[in-house]
């Protein structure tokens, strides 16, 4: 959402320079995307507004409004001259229960022609074009106060009225800067129409066929409310997105036509002073309930984490001009028609909390005793993963829905209907595919295991699978920790403490000391799932001098990224000189590493070979 700061000053004489105002919208009221200054001294700030407030901070009145509440300074309204107006003949029917007020309003006697510069300009910064001063009037009340506004060429109606209802499947509908649609309205769209052809598609598009031209001389002003769930519906379908829909798809109140049609009317009095207007004729079907809202004040700083006192919840609901009732603890407020969004007090929490200033609120974790120990099932697991990591081999991890098996799950893919009976299938697969990576990986054969569960028709179980391409063993887990674990050696376990792991062991050891062993333990370790990268480098040395210096540059300067011991896979003599090859593998456990961050370090490296009269090849 575009919003120009001279606009706003319109509404806020002391409103604050353009950089303090950028963090008052950054750090109380919403994202801002980027502020442009511009050569005329306004500025445009763009303003991420999401849907919880797009129905009452789309538009300049009620970012004013609400910058002004949080300053605490003065929002001043402009002072309209509203036109004198005759006896109607104007009918309104409203068909459709997907509008909930329309109000309507004949003037006679407009001259269109061009807008006056202050209109061009104010549009002009929101991004939008001059087309003509009656058209041009309507988008700056759009734009203002939030409430879209459609003119219609009154001699282009068939009569004096207008009915509101639903489409009817295949009508045709030819719209302003647009194709023709064909055959595209649907009974669940609804149309404005003169009683005999339709006029426009209610909330997104008017019509080519009874807009305003330079030739217009009466219009039909309507200002309407419409369902937002019908007008989305509606331009999604139809792929017509436009910023009546934007705003009507969020939602707008009712109560918001009273202002717009008389903006719009005291406009084109200004615009067209000779013009004469009839009276307006409101159609109101869905008058909006008073809403009230109740909350505590030990029930916000309670949700908040922070005290907040009587009087500064006192200023704020004063600031946003709240009717309210405060007695003691308890506080009753009346919800402004415009904030649809506050339904309930934890709305208020966050209401307060915005305006009083988060980063007022020091972050602090609550402490909590919830009483946990170790689970003895993950003990056995951590046990094993440590017992094969310090055999050598490397934890993978499968599929469990398979495409066959005892166990069948309900809405699947057709090759994953099934829960898998063993882990040894997938870890034969694994095999296969680790072992084209060998060279790149740095090892001489794949030796991985997996601990998972299976299922079968005698129920869940926890499997140990370990193995390599030779030979793949699987069994059970409580029998990999009782047969293949010793309490000797792991040294960490007396064996009056190590009974607990054991299948059939009835005793159990103190929680405390035990979780302080198993605290103790330097177990397995995660590995990153982030890619790794490689960098060879070959240096020459003067012939006699030992591999283990450049050994030692490649640790010092590698950094903690460098994951692997540096591995020599060439090295020759020729010219009293001795060439040694090394590979070196990165990786990072917190993100993907970028070529920039290695190069950093492989030239930190070079640097310190050259610094000691070696070559880098």
């Amino acid at each position: 959402m575009l919003i120009s700061y001279n606009w706003l000053k319109s509404y806020i004489p002391q409103i604050p320079e353009v950089d303090k105002l950028s963090d008052v919208i950054t750090f109380h009221l919403c994202e801002l995307e980027s502020v442009e200054k511009l050569p005329n001294g306004d500025a445009v700030f763009d303003l991420k507004i999401l849907p919880d407030r797009a129905h009452d901070l789309l538009s300049h009145q009620g970012v004013a409004r609400e910058l002004a509440s949080l300053l605490g300074i003065e929002f001043k309204l402009p002072e309209y001259k509203l036109p004198n107006s005759i006896e109607t003949n104007l009918q309104i029917e409203v068909e459709s229960e997907n509008c909930g007020r329309y109000m309507g309003r004949i003037v006679r006697d407009i001259k269109v022609g061009p807008s006056p510069e202050w209109m061009v300009k104010y549009l002009e910064s929101v991004g939008q074009r001059s087309i003509n001063n009656i058209v041009d009037a309507t988008n700056i009340v759009l734009f203002d106060c939030g409430q879209p506004i459609h003119a219609f060429d009154l001699k282009k109606l068939a009569s004096e009225k207008i009915v509101v209802k639903n489409a009817k499947d295949g009508e045709v509908l030819d719209l302003v800067g647009s194709e023709k649609l064909k055959a595209n309205l649907k009974d669940s769209d609804v149309v404005i129409t003169d009683g005999v052809k339709n006029l426009a598609i209610a909330g997104v598009k008017g019509g080519l066929n009874s807009g305003i031209s330079e030739n217009t001389t009466d219009i039909l002003i309507e200002v309407a409310n419409f369902n937002a769930v019908s007008v989305r519906k509606t331009a999604r379908r139809l792929g017509i997105l436009t910023d009546a829909s934007k705003r009507y798809e969020n939602d707008l109140s009712p109560t918001l036509c009273d202002f717009a049609m008389n903006e719009i009317s005291a406009l084109i009095l200004d615009l067209c002073p000779n013009s004469q207007f009839e009276e307006v004729k409101d159609i109101y079907n869905k008058i909006p309930e008073i809403k009230k809202v109740s909350f505590a004040t030990s029930y916000i700083s309670k949700m908040l984490g922070v005290k907040i006192t009587d009087e500064e919840i006192e200023k704020i609901l004063k600031n946003y001009h709240y009717e309210f009732i405060h007695q003691s603890d308890w506080w009753e407020i009346v919800v402004p028609p415009m904030r649809l969004d506050i339904t309930g007090s934890h709305d208020m929490v966050e209401e307060i909390g915005r305006v009083y200033g988060y980063g007022k609120i020091n972050a602090q974790i609550p402490s909590a005793d919830f009483g946990l120990s170790d689970n003895p099932i993950w003990i056995k697991i951590c046990l094993a993963k440590e017992k094969l990591v310090q055999d050598g081999y490397r934890e993978i991890m499968n599929y469990v829905f398979q495409d066959k098996g005892e166990m069948e799950v309900l809405a699947s893919a057709s090759d994953k209907k099934f829960l898998r009976t063993n882990l040894t299938d997938s870890l034969k697969e694994s095999i296969k595919l680790n072992a084209v990576n060998l060279p790149l990986l740095d090892i001489d054969q794949v030796k991985i295991f997996e601990i998972g569960t299976v299922f079968t028709k005698d129920g869940e179980e926890i499997r140990v699978a370990y193995g390599d391409k030779k030979e793949i063993k699987e069994i059970s887990l409580e029998k990999f920790v009782f047969e293949k674990i010793s309490p000797e050696e792991h040294g960490y376990f007396s064996a009056e403490k190590f009974l607990v792991l054991a299948p059939s062991s009835s005793q159990v050891s103190s929680e405390k000391t035990f979780s302080k062993q198993i605290s103790e333990l330097q177990i397995f370790k995660p590995w990153s799932i982030y890619p790794f990268m490689v960098r060879d480098i070959a240096v020459w040395v003067t012939q006699g001098v030992e591999p283990e210096i450049l050994i030692d540059i490649y640790k010092s300067f590698g950094t903690e990224l460098l994951i692997k011991e540096p591995k020599l896979f060439d090295s020759f003599t020729k010219n009293g000189k001795t060439s040694f090859a090394y590979r070196l593998v990165f990786q990072s456990n917190d993100k993907t590493l970028t070529d920039e961050e290695v190069n950093k370090i492989m030239l930190n490296i070079t640097d310190k070979i050259k610094s000691l009269g070696f070559e880098v090849r």
